[in-house]
C-alpha cells in the first residue's frame, strides 16, 4: 500500500487537500522496476491541469506502453508551497507519491506565459537545479505545448522540447533513453541521440550572438549532426495515428472542465491573423465520425460524467457535426447527459441545438466579434460581418435567450478610435435587435456583458512582426470604450470590464523574448513572483524590479514593430507555415484584405506538405 507524501496533519491545513492525493478512478498504477518513470507536469493548480486535453492525451498515450509509468504532478497552491519549503517535503507525484527528482523524465506542459514562474516553483521543490547547465544527474526536464514554439525565453531551464503533437515522436525518444542506458551512455550523449529526433529541440546544442542594437544576429548549432532546423511533428491520419481516451481520470474535486473532453478535429480553416493555434496546429483534421460516437459511449461509461464537451478551434466547422450533436442527444436523453459546445458560429442549427441541451432561461451565448468595425475584423482576417453578427443575435433573442456576451481585443494593428468606438457601437445595435421583439414575447430585459483584453502579438502569426502599446495607451483604450458604451440610449443594459494591462506587456514580452529573457523570469521567482496567470497572486511590481535589475528593456520585446528581414527568436522551428505566407498575410491585413477559408480557397500556406487534412478534402 503506497504512503503519501504529506502527513494527515497538513493535508487537513491546506486548502483542498484533493489536490494532492492522488487514488483517483482510472489513474495508473504500475510496478516501478524496468519502467521508463515520466512526471507528467502541468504548473498550475490541479483543478485547471486536469482540465488540459493535451496532457490527458499523453498521460494516455504513454501508460499504453509497458516499459513506461507515467505520473502527474501539478503546481502546489501558494498554502502548501510555504509548508513544502519550511518542512523541506521534495515535490512528488500523485500516483506513487515518490519525489519528482527520483524519475526519469520531468514533461512540463507550457500552455500561457503568464505560467513561467511556476515552471521554475515546480523545479526548485523537486530539488532539480534551475538551470539545465547545472544539471549533472536526475530528471531530463522536457518541455512542450503551445508555448514551447517559442521556446527561448525558458530554454536555460530545459533540457530539451518538443515541438508537435506527442503521438508522433514520443516513441523514439524512449527507445533512444533505453538504448542509451544500455549502452551505458551519459546525460550528454543521450541528449545528442534526442537532437537526432525529428521535434526534438536540444537549447544546449545552439548558439546565438546578437547585432549591437540587439536583434539577433545569428542561431546556429554548436557542434555537428544537430539540425539547423526543428520540425514540428503531426499527426496526419487521424484514425490511424491518433490515440483515443477511453477511460480519463476522474478528479475527487470538481475540475475547471468538469465534463468529458472528446476531440473532434485538429486546427481550424479560419485564419485569424492574431491567432497562434490556428496557425501552429494546421492543417485541419476531422476525427471519423463512428470513432466519435464510440469514444463517447466509452467514456462517458468509464467517468460517470454527466456533461461532454466537444473539443475544437472551431466546433461549426467540422462537417460531421450535425450528425454527431444529434446522436449525442439521441444517445443520452434519458441519461440526462449535457452536451457543451464550445467554438460555436451562432447560427441556425447552433441555437436549434443549444435550446435542446440548455436552460434557455440560465445560460448566456458568446459572440467573438474581436474588433467593433467590419475594417478592423477584415483587418484581422476574423471572417465574421457585422450581418451575421446581428442575424445571430436576432435569432437567438427570438429563441428565448436575453443574455449575450462580447469579446473584442483592444490594441490591434492598424486600431484607430472609431474602431474602438464601434464596440459600444455593436452592443447598441445588438440591444436593439432585442427591443426590436414584442414585448409580450421579451423574456425580461436584455443582458449585455462586453469584455475587452488587449491584443499581443504571437509567434508564428501574420502578427508576430507588430507592435504593442504602453500600459497607460491600454488604459486609455479602454476608457474610450468605457466612454462610449456609457453614451449609448441602452447602456444600462451593457456591462464592460477589461483584462489587466500590466498582464498583458508582461505576456507579451515572455510571448516573444529571446534567451535574455531567462535573467528576468529567475530574477522575478528569487523576488517572489508566483501564479502569475492569478489576479491575486500577479504581482507587477516584481517584474518591474526583475527588469530593473537585470538591465533588460521590456520596451524592446513589446513596443517595437519587428522587420521581416529581422532573424526572430523561434525562426528555426519550422511550424508548417511558411515565412513567406505570414509576410503575405501581414501586408494582406495592412491592405485590409480578406483572405478566404481553407476550405474555400488554399491560400498556399505550407501546410500540404504534411499530406493531409483539409488540403485534401475532395481529391481522390
Amino acid at each position: 500500500m503506497r504512503k503519501l507524501a504529506l502527513s494527515d496533519e497538513i493535508l487537513l491545513q491546506v486548502d483542498k487537500a484533493a489536490r494532492y492525493i492522488g487514488g483517483e478512478i482510472n489513474s495508473v498504477m504500475k510496478e516501478k522496476e524496468g519502467k521508463i518513470r515520466f512526471a507528467m507536469c502541468f504548473p498550475d493548480v490541479y483543478e485547471i491541469g486536469m482540465s488540459n486535453l493535451g496532457m490527458m492525451i499523453l498521460y494516455n498515450l504513454f501508460n499504453n506502453r509497458e516499459d513506461v509509468w507515467c505520473e502527474r504532478v501539478f503546481s502546489p497552491w501558494t498554502d502548501l508551497d510555504k509548508v513544502m519549503r519550511q518542512e523541506k517535503i521534495p515535490l512528488f507525484t500523485l500516483e506513487s507519491q515518490d519525489p519528482v527528482k527520483d524519475f526519469d523524465f520531468l514533461g512540463i506542459t507550457l500552455g500561457y506565459e503568464m505560467c513561467y514562474t511556476n515552471v521554475l516553483q515546480v523545479l526548485d521543490l523537486s530539488g532539480i537545479p534551475l538551470l539545465a547547465a547545472e544539471r549533472k544527474e536526475g530528471p531530463l526536464v522536457i518541455g512542450g505545448g503551445a508555448c514551447a514554439y517559442n521556446p527561448e525565453p525558458l530554454a536555460a531551464f530545459f533540457d530539451l522540447f518538443y515541438i508537435g503533437e506527442g503521438e508522433t515522436s514520443y516513441d523514439a525518444l524512449f527507445d533512444a533513453y533505453k538504448k542509451n542506458q544500455e549502452m551505458g551512455g551519459n546525460r550528454e550523449d543521450f541528449l545528442m541521440m534526442a537532437a537526432q529526433i525529428p521535434g526534438i529541440y536540444v537549447p544546449a546544442f545552439y548558439d546565438v550572438d546578437y547585432k549591437e542594437d540587439g536583434t539577433i544576429a545569428s542561431f546556429k548549432p554548436n557542434r555537428p549532426g544537430v539540425p539547423e532546423v526543428i520540425s514540428k511533428q503531426i499527426v496526419t491520419d487521424m484514425e490511424e495515428g491518433y490515440r483515443s481516451i477511453s477511460a480519463p481520470v476522474v478528479p475527487f474535486i470538481k475540475a475547471t472542465q468538469d465534463r468529458v473532453t472528446l476531440e473532434i478535429q485538429r486546427g481550424c480553416i479560419r485564419g485569424c491573423r492574431f491567432c497562434q493555434a490556428g496557425m501552429i496546429y494546421r492543417p485541419t483534421r476531422e476525427r471519423n465520425i463512428e470513432t466519435l460516437k464510440e469514444s463517447a459511449r466509452e467514456m462517458l461509461k468509464n467517468t460517470g460524467h454527466e456533461e461532454i464537451s466537444l473539443s475544437s478551434l472551431s466546433s461549426s466547422d467540422y462537417t460531421e457535426l450535425k450528425e454527431l450533436v444529434n446522436f449525442l442527444i439521441d444517445e443520452f436523453k434519458d441519461e440526462a447527459v449535457n452536451i457543451s459546445l464550445p467554438s460555436l458560429r451562432i447560427d441556425a442549427f447552433a441555437l436549434d441545438v443549444m435550446s435542446k441541451v440548455q436552460d434557455v432561461k440560465k445560460s448566456s451565448l458568446t459572440f467573438a466579434p474581436e474588433a467593433g468595425s467590419q475594417r478592423l475584423r477584415d483587418v484581422i482576417n476574423k471572417g465574421l460581418t457585422e450581418e451575421v453578427i446581428l442575424k445571430g443575435a436576432r435569432e437567438a433573442f427570438a429563441g428565448g435567450w436575453n443574455r449575450v456576451k462580447l469579446y473584442f481585443m483592444l490594441g490591434l494593428p492598424t486600431e484607430t478610435e472609431e474602431d474602438m468606438k464601434g464596440i459600444a457601437h455593436l452592443a447598441q445595435k445588438i440591444a436593439e435587435e432585442y427591443y426590436e421583439i414584442p414585448k409580450e414575447n421579451r423574456n425580461g430585459k436584455v443582458q449585455i456583458n462586453v469584455s475587452t483584453s488587449f491584443f499581443v502579438p504571437k509567434p508564428f502569426t501574420p502578427f508576430q512582426w507588430a507592435s504593442m502599446y504602453t500600459e497607460e495607451d491600454f488604459i486609455e483604450k479602454a476608457k474610450i470604450v468605457k466612454g462610449e458604451i456609457r453614451a449609448q440610449l441602452n447602456q444600462r443594459s451593457i456591462k464592460y470590464n477589461w483584462h489587466e494591462p500590466d498582464v498583458t506587456i508582461l505576456e507579451g514580452f515572455l510571448a516573444r523574448g529571446d534567451r535574455r529573457c531567462a535573467d528576468v523570469i529567475l530574477k522575478a521567482y528569487e523576488k517572489g513572483a508566483l501564479y502569475d496567470a492569478w489576479s491575486e497572486s500577479f504581482r507587477y511590481d516584481i517584474w518591474k524590479e526583475a527588469f530593473s535589475e537585470t538591465g533588460v528593456d521590456v520596451d524592446f520585446y513589446t513596443l517595437r514593430e519587428r522587420e521581416v528581414e529581422e532573424i526572430l527568436p523561434w525562426d528555426f522551428i519550422d511550424a508548417g507555415v511558411t515565412k513567406k505566407f505570414l509576410i503575405r498575410e501581414w501586408q494582406q491585413a495592412k491592405n485590409e484584405t480578406v483572405t478566404p477559408n481553407c476550405r474555400r480557397q488554399c491560400s498556399g500556406c505550407g501546410a500540404k506538405r504534411y499530406g493531409g487534412g483539409v488540403c485534401y478534402e475532395g481529391e481522390n
